[in-house]
């Protein structure tokens, strides 16, 4: 039998003084058998990041063809198509095609730099292609989060993300690659 997906119910409050964004969202978070903690973590934090009233996760990994957090606009248009790790070209490619804009969202530490490398000129050409990275120290700092029940609170003010619950705070400062 295949292992089910773990279930976080999640509260978020998000201010967000750069967009000037301030809002609360309240959804169910499937974390998939093969998902790691972290990785779960990261979407939440580009969720966070990007959040609107259309905003969405979409099935996730179980869907070759669907971005795996995006938000479409009322004639069904994707305006914004959000990856995470160290895509290949390919389905970059497909995904710029397919949305305005899209973001890659990395986070694999000293991975980053050589994948980073070996792609970057490749990228290039996508001018709808935003790629950012997420410090390893920080994305590990936010395991201290995973609960299945998350209340959580994201302010964003000039480039840093402070995310807090209760007990604890991180600050991320992502690096933009692209």
């Amino acid at each position: 039998m295949a292992a089910k997906a773990t279930v976080f119910k999640v509260s978020l409050q998000i201010a967000d003084m750069d967009r000037h964004y301030y809002a609360d969202h309240q959804f169910t978070l499937a974390q998939h058998p093969s998902e790691t903690d972290t990785r779960m973590m990261v979407r939440l934090l580009a969720f966070a990041i990007n959040a609107s009233e259309t905003l969405v996760f979409s099935k996730g990994l179980c869907v070759d063809d669907e971005a795996e957090l995006w938000d479409k606009n009322l004639s069904g248009e994707i305006d914004l198509w959000v990856e995470f790790g160290q895509a290949d070209e390919k389905w970059l490619r497909k995904a710029c095609g397919r949305s305005k804009q899209v973001i890659l969202y990395t986070y694999g530490g000293r991975s980053v730099p050589i994948w980073w490398q070996q792609n970057q000129q490749a990228f290039a050409r996508y001018e709808n292609l935003t790629v950012i990275n997420f410090p390893e120290d920080a994305v590990k700092q936010m395991e201290v989060f995973v609960n299945r029940n998350m209340a959580l609170q994201v302010s964003l003010s000039e480039g840093q993300v402070w995310l807090s619950d209760a007990n604890n705070s991180v600050l991320i400062e992502p690096e933009t690659l692209k």
